[in-house]
Protein backbone atom coordinates (compact mmCIF):
# COMPACT_ATOMS: atom_id res chain seq x y z
CA UNK A 1 0.00 0.00 0.00
CA UNK A 2 1.12 3.63 -0.41
CA UNK A 3 0.53 6.80 1.84
CA UNK A 4 1.14 10.64 0.53
CA UNK A 5 3.35 12.56 2.50
CA UNK A 6 4.71 16.02 2.41
CA UNK A 7 7.58 16.08 -0.05
CA UNK A 8 10.84 16.56 2.40
CA UNK A 9 8.45 16.28 5.61
CA UNK A 10 8.24 12.44 6.07
CA UNK A 11 8.60 12.17 9.23
CA UNK A 12 6.20 14.89 10.55
CA UNK A 13 2.84 12.70 9.34
CA UNK A 14 0.56 11.45 6.53
CA UNK A 15 -2.03 13.05 4.13
CA UNK A 16 -5.60 12.51 5.57
CA UNK A 17 -8.88 13.86 5.07
CA UNK A 18 -11.78 15.19 7.32
CA UNK A 19 -14.95 13.26 7.31
CA UNK A 20 -18.42 14.47 7.64
CA UNK A 21 -17.61 14.42 11.45
CA UNK A 22 -14.58 16.06 11.77
CA UNK A 23 -12.72 13.20 12.00
CA UNK A 24 -9.05 12.70 10.53
CA UNK A 25 -9.25 9.14 7.43
CA UNK A 26 -5.75 7.86 5.97
CA UNK A 27 -5.85 7.15 2.95
CA UNK A 28 -4.31 3.64 2.26
CA UNK A 29 -3.94 3.65 -1.65
CA UNK A 30 -3.53 0.14 -2.78
CA UNK A 31 -2.05 0.63 -6.35
CA UNK A 32 1.00 3.26 -6.72
CA UNK A 33 -0.20 5.07 -9.63
CA UNK A 34 -3.50 5.69 -7.85
CA UNK A 35 -1.66 7.63 -4.87
CA UNK A 36 0.83 9.67 -7.66
CA UNK A 37 -2.53 10.46 -9.50
CA UNK A 38 -4.21 11.79 -6.38
CA UNK A 39 -1.36 13.91 -5.61
CA UNK A 40 -0.66 15.27 -8.36
CA UNK A 41 -4.23 16.31 -8.01
CA UNK A 42 -3.77 17.65 -4.72
CA UNK A 43 -0.36 19.81 -5.96
CA UNK A 44 -2.60 21.03 -9.11
CA UNK A 45 -4.88 22.66 -6.02
CA UNK A 46 -2.67 24.38 -4.64
CA UNK A 47 -1.39 21.96 -1.97
CA UNK A 48 2.87 21.24 -1.51
CA UNK A 49 4.83 18.68 -3.28
CA UNK A 50 3.69 15.62 -2.55
CA UNK A 51 5.55 12.17 -1.86
CA UNK A 52 4.61 8.65 -2.63
CA UNK A 53 5.68 5.92 0.23
CA UNK A 54 5.66 2.85 -0.20
CA UNK A 55 4.35 0.97 3.46
CA UNK A 56 3.52 -2.57 4.61
CA UNK A 57 -0.15 -2.93 4.55
CA UNK A 58 -0.39 -5.19 7.89
CA UNK A 59 1.69 -3.35 10.05
CA UNK A 60 0.68 0.53 8.63
CA UNK A 61 -3.22 -1.02 9.49
CA UNK A 62 -2.04 -2.36 12.81
CA UNK A 63 -0.64 0.62 14.04
CA UNK A 64 -3.88 2.79 12.83
CA UNK A 65 -5.47 0.29 15.18
CA UNK A 66 -3.34 0.66 17.82
CA UNK A 67 -3.92 4.42 17.83
CA UNK A 68 -7.44 4.36 17.44
CA UNK A 69 -6.89 6.51 14.06
CA UNK A 70 -9.66 5.70 11.34
CA UNK A 71 -8.05 5.02 7.39
CA UNK A 72 -9.30 3.98 4.56
CA UNK A 73 -8.10 1.52 1.66
CA UNK A 74 -8.68 3.30 -1.94
CA UNK A 75 -9.17 0.42 -4.25
CA UNK A 76 -8.22 1.09 -8.27
CA UNK A 77 -12.11 0.45 -8.07
CA UNK A 78 -12.63 3.92 -6.00
CA UNK A 79 -12.67 7.31 -7.43
CA UNK A 80 -11.61 9.62 -4.81
CA UNK A 81 -11.17 13.82 -5.22
CA UNK A 82 -9.11 15.92 -3.07
CA UNK A 83 -10.88 18.60 -1.06
CA UNK A 84 -9.94 22.16 -1.56
CA UNK A 85 -8.01 23.16 1.68
CA UNK A 86 -4.66 22.04 2.59
CA UNK A 87 -4.67 21.61 6.59
CA UNK A 88 -5.24 18.02 6.05
CA UNK A 89 -2.12 16.56 7.29
CA UNK A 90 -2.04 14.32 10.66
Amino acid sequence: MYILTIDGKEQEGAYSVKNDDGEDILYLFEDEDDATRYAMMLEENGYPDMHVIEVDDDLMIKTCSIHGYNYSIITPNDIVIPPDSDDDFI
